[in-house]
């Protein structure tokens, strides 16, 4: 990571990245689109849904969330997913966020962290309340936030401190709000420095123990970019270098660590959205490779549970985390914290050979078979397992009972940068998600949601796709 030269063409014409950002928001169209990138965000509107609905029967920690935002009421501007009421757009972009991440199901880019649960509830609210935004718009405008969002993800000087999906999430979801609103590209510049006064969220609400806080935060910067693409409509203008001045956002948040011309490269011509990743297992993604090493170590030495002396977790920086302290780890007491767990998502593969949704209830919680496997559970330090930019893999060693060893890698993990998500396996996923909703949808209702998703940029009203989501 380099930091830019800040006595550049771009601090000599005051044209902060902020400026291009906007220009590339406010400009793209579909036809802009490369076909992959365009897919990619029809299948993040349609994998967002999906798992909002599914939080919405399953996960205890998103009902505050959506309590308040019943109880408080107002103008019915926009639809809170799986639910029948309608809201104000900000209040249901917080409802509709704090949805969309509840699970840890949600998409993410290749490098970890996730655009869409911001960015997809953010263009909804906005598109209803605008009304008469037509799919391709919308497709445009997603687009355009996991392209900002990946952009920056890549070339900032992160230090594991912020988390990147809500400091960095309420930029992409302002810009495509923006989108939705049809604002210009200096309005637009003006909704991104309002977001600044939303970017927020420290890694201790991700890493840290016994709180819910962590599945909800993508429901903040929802709503933080729906406010701030709100208001700059209105008028309310923001600072004109919230990223590159002396105390914006690179400065304030990274050090003043970030790469400009990465940043830049091919802005409005390469779309970066086009390798989001869909999760096929609900939990953290940097634990997918490990699960998916156990599983198969568990199938090709066609072990048993009762086989299993010991299972050891090769792990690097933020791997560990996720097995400290080492007790609360094995035996977490809320659903949001076993996601989060390496020994008790290990201990899911070891005794299932798979994750499931089912497994994140308070049965599942006590489940004495996993309790008793995540116990055996034993991390081993690994720096080449630093995350720095791409999700570090997994690696496990099997100890057995009688002596054998069973290692294994996590390459190749379903759903992960070799074996990435179909759309068929995304409507797959989409039906199993819609069916654990709190008002389950019938069959036929979700066949459609889906049909209209996979052909969403023909649609000339993209009413015809959020009517059908309570």
């Amino acid at each position: 990571m380099k930091v830019a030269d800040r006595s550049g063409p771009g601090a000599s014409t005051g044209c902060d990245i902020s400026h291009h950002f906007a220009a590339m928001a406010s400009n793209v169209v579909v036809a802009d689109l490369d076909p992959r990138s365009a897919t990619a965000a029809k299948m993040s509107i349609l994998d967002t849904i999906g798992v909002a609905f599914a939080a919405s029967g399953v996960e205890p920690a998103v009902r505050a969330a959506v309590g308040l935002a019943e109880s408080d009421g107002g103008r019915e501007e926009a639809t809170v997913w799986a639910h029948r009421r309608r809201l104000p757009a900000t209040t249901a972009a917080f409802a509709n966020g704090a949805l969309a991440h509840g699970l840890d199901y949600d998409d993410q880019t290749p490098w970890g962290q996730h655009a869409s649960s911001s960015v997809v509830p953010a263009v909804l609210a906005v598109g209803e309340r605008r009304g008469g935004v037509s799919g391709a718009d919308l497709v445009a405008a997603v687009a355009a936030g996991q392209d900002l969002f990946a952009r920056l993800r890549c070339h900032v000087g992160w230090r594991k401190d912020w988390n990147l999906s809500s400091t960095l999430g309420v930029y992409a979801a302002a810009a495509a709000a923006s989108r939705v609103l049809g604002l210009s590209a200096r309005t637009t510049q003006h909704a991104l420095g309002i977001a600044s006064q939303q970017s927020a969220g420290v890694m201790e609400a991700v890493a840290g123990t016994g709180s819910d806080l962590r599945g909800l935060y993508a429901g903040f910067s929802a709503r933080g970019a729906v406010t701030s693409a709100l208001l700059a409509d209105r008028g309310l203008t923001g600072p004109d270098r919230v990223f590159e001045g002396d105390a914006g956002v690179f400065h304030a948040y990274f050090g003043g660590e970030y790469d400009r011309d990465g940043i830049l490269a091919g802005i409005g011509a390469d779309f970066r959205g086009g390798g989001t990743l869909y999760k096929l297992w609900p939990a953290v993604g940097t634990a997918h490779s490990h699960i998916h090493a156990t599983a198969r170590a568990m199938t090709d030495a066609a072990l048993a549970p009762e086989d299993i002396a010991e299972i050891r977790v090769f792990v690097g920086d933020y791997h560990r985390l996720m097995c400290t302290p080492l007790a609360v780890r094995r035996a977490p007491e809320t659903l949001v914290d076993a996601k989060f767990s390496l020994p008790f998502l290990v201990a899911l593969a070891a005794v299932h050979g798979t994750v499931r949704m089912t497994d994140f209830t308070a049965d599942g919680l006590r489940d004495r078979r996993i309790r008793d496997m995540a116990a055996k559970v034993v991390p081993v330090d690994d720096p080449s397992l630093d995350w720095r930019l791409d999700l570090p893999p997994g690696r496990v060693e099997i100890r057995t009972l009688d002596g054998r060893i069973v290692a294994r890698s996590g390459a190749g993990y379903p759903g992960g940068p070799e074996a990435p998500a179909t759309w068929e396996e995304v409507a797959g996923k989409f039906r199993d998600c819609a069916a654990h909703a709190v008002s389950p949808l019938p069959p036929d209702r979700i066949e459609a949601i889906i049909a209209l998703a996979r052909d969403l940029e023909s649609l000339s009203d993209s009413g015809e796709l959020t009517r059908q989501l309570s």
